[in-house]
């Protein structure tokens, strides 16, 4: 009986995902409802929080969904690039915005799940983004071989937030001056200007 009732649970929490996802996906986090989720998932509205301590805890687990798609994207655009360092963060960057914009909502949703103030981000989320910055960090290294270790690790999320913040504006219809056709190449003259400018360390 008790492997029965576990059975059912995980099914509802694997159905709950990808509900959530879909609606995502289509509509955007903040038109997600627990009661939507509930009338889709044919079960009770106090069902979902038997499964998950709260909506954030749901969103969480497609994010993780998510995540993982975006790792195996870069992953992949990875694994057909040139060997050269600067080419390699190119075609990364450029995957990530390729990412992005065919999964906006489910990109954004990523960044704007509110947490508690002072709430650190889950394991897996932090795994994750490790990951990305590991294929950020070593053609970095490789542009940087006598940076000291502290200053490759800012500059690797430096990098980061560099890309992420040019997709953003790219993606985003509200914001002004950067063109959505222009994100690539604006994303490939700044990691250009890494390979030629004069070293400040």
């Amino acid at each position: 009986m008790a492997g029965k009732v576990a059975e059912r649970r995980k099914q509802l929490r694997d159905d709950l995902i990808k509900i959530a996802e879909t609606r995502i996906a289509q509509d955007g986090l903040s038109a997600l409802r627990a009661r939507d989720l509930a009338a889709e998932a044919g079960c009770a509205l106090g069902a979902i929080y038997n499964v998950f301590g709260d909506l954030n805890d749901l969103v969480l687990a497609v994010n993780a969904r998510t995540f993982h798609a975006l790792g195996a994207d870069v992953a992949a655009a990875l694994a057909d690039a040139p060997q050269t360092p600067t080419k390699q963060l190119i075609v990364m960057a450029q995957a990530y915005h390729h990412f992005a914009a065919r999964h906006y909502n489910l990109w954004r949703a990523l960044f704007d799940l509110d947490r508690p103030t002072g709430e650190e981000a889950p394991e897996w989320y932090l795994a994750e983004m490790g990951q990305l910055f590991t294929y950020i960090h070593d053609p970095l290294m490789a542009l940087n071989p006598q940076m000291a270790a502290d200053d490759l690790g800012l500059l690797t999320k430096a990098l980061f937030s560099s890309v992420h913040g040019i997709v953003l504006l790219g993606l985003d219809d509200a914001s002004a001056g950067v063109r959505a056709d222009n994100v690539d190449a604006m994303i490939a003259l700044i990691l250009k200007q890494m390979n030629t400018a004069k070293p400040l360390w």
